[in-house]
């Protein structure tokens, strides 16, 4: 018992000394991985990623408008970051956009900007604007650190709240389950979800870089409607990370109005 009040202390002083802030919504959260070293990380995992699982052609058209959504959200999170005095944070992030054949029902992007959608979730975006709800919804997870945030709970509750070097020393084998949980890369996918807060800031963020891209951000309640309703089966993996019920719904449905304001050339 002594051990655990310890490690219990531990935890809730680090809480205390690491806070830091979403980047867009002011919410504070738990932050003490360093961003180069969450960045390393990823950078890893990400080419040990694409080496056994080798990106469609650029060519290819589905690949070809996969990065043309990805550059369009992305320099729309670019221009938003520097007109609300973030543009620090938009060199951390050296964007790539790939998709790779798999049936799974899934998308993800690393702390950094490597985003990668899976061809099994194309048949559920349908269209441009379904891939750019995705995609904004994906990358504002990456911008607003989400990542790293719960990596740091994880990490603070399983090692005794020890820095990342030290749990990388110590524990090399679970501190990179850890990272391949929270970012669902791998086996380990959708075992580390992210919380509520985590997707209704996604979603509202992902609005409004989506709107800053020139879709309209109501394409977004579609296609979460879409994801909800489906019948007769279990849901997606990527529902499991990404639940979805009727209060998150009607906060979609209500941001609408402020997303609008951002919509390009309005």
């Amino acid at each position: 018992m002594r051990k655990v009040a310890v490690i219990e202390l531990l935890a809730a002083l680090l809480i205390l000394v690491s806070c830091a802030k979403v980047p867009l919504t002011g919410r504070r959260q738990l932050n003490f991985i360093p961003d180069n070293m969450l960045t390393q990380m990823s950078l890893t995992s990400y080419q040990e990623f694409l080496s056994a699982n080798p990106p469609l052609p650029k060519n290819n058209s589905q690949a070809a408008l996969v990065n043309q959504v990805g550059v369009k959200i992305s320099q729309a999170v670019e221009e938003y970051l520097r007109q609300n005095n973030l543009s620090s944070k938009v060199g951390k992030f050296s964007w790539e956009f790939n998709l790779v054949e798999d049936p799974t029902v899934n998308a993800w992007c690393m702390p950094g900007g490597k985003v990668v959608f899976y061809t099994g979730i194309l048949p559920y975006t349908k269209d441009e604007a379904g891939l750019a709800v995705v995609m904004g919804h994906e990358i504002a997870h990456a911008v607003a650190n989400h990542g790293g945030e719960r990596m740091s709970q994880q990490l603070a509750v399983l090692l005794g709240g020890v820095s990342l070097d030290v749990a990388i020393q110590k524990e090399p084998a679970l501190t990179r389950d850890i990272f391949n949980a929270v970012y669902g890369v791998g086996s380990q996918l959708g075992t580390l979800a992210y919380s509520r807060t985590h997707e209704y800031e996604a979603d509202k963020l992902g609005m409004i870089f989506m709107a800053k891209a020139g879709y309209d951000p109501a394409r977004a309640l579609s296609f979460w409607s879409d994801m909800a309703a489906i019948p007769g089966q279990a849901p997606p993996e990527f529902l499991n990370t990404h639940p979805s019920n009727s209060n998150r719904i009607k906060a979609i449905r209500d941001f609408i109005p402020e997303a609008n304001k951002y919509l390009k050339n309005q």
